[in-house]
């Protein structure tokens, strides 16, 4: 059955790239477009949200300029639980090994007013300012309007399925991670 599977025509397999469909592992290439639509589709919708959230508040972000997907994931970031965090605690969570992006979004969320930061000793913690919250409040209301009632049919609404969707993308996350660690030794 596994074999028939494999024997499947790359013709028919949704894939972003047919020269890394193997006979080994051909679904995997197609998880793996599955993830590049996915992200991008999600990037765009972070930024549509926050661009609508941003006009409902009425503010003016750092000359004019739109938030990006970082931007935005350090900002949900530093609000959640609202305690101040760390750059590399941010750095850790959002599973980003270049702290200089964080750090630059960070900069960016404190010239827009929506992030404060503040040195205790060696370390600088960043929190959120209640324009920021505000922010992220728009986003949840946008998010809330646009979003969430389209997931309802994805489960019957109880969540379950879902659930078990944010299991396997962690699961895949820690995959990646392996093999990235993996390709470097090889």
């Amino acid at each position: 059955m596994a074999q028939e599977k494999s024997k499947t025509p790359d013709a028919k397999r949704i894939v972003s790239s047919s020269h890394l469909v193997s006979e080994k592992a051909a679904e995997l290439s197609e998880v793996e477009y599955g993830l590049i639509v996915a992200w991008n589709a999600f990037g765009k919708w972070m930024v549509k949200a926050m661009a609508t959230a941003v006009a409902e508040a009425g503010i003016s972000v750092s000359g004019g300029t739109d938030l990006n997907v970082l931007d935005i994931l350090c900002l949900h970031s530093v609000n959640h639980r609202a305690r101040p965090k760390k750059l590399a605690d941010i750095c850790f969570k959002l599973n980003v090994d270049d702290s200089h992006t964080v750090n630059y979004a960070l900069k960016k969320l404190i010239k827009a007013g929506l992030v404060s930061s503040e040195k205790h000793g060696k370390e600088v913690l960043y929190a959120t300012t209640d324009m920021g919250i505000d922010l992220c409040l728009r986003y949840r209301a946008v998010r809330e309007a646009c979003l969430v009632d389209g997931f309802m049919p994805f489960d019957g609404g109880s969540g379950a399925e879902l659930g078990e969707v944010a299991r396997q993308l962690r699961l895949l996350s820690g995959l990646y991670d392996q093999a990235a660690r993996s390709a470097t030794n090889l």
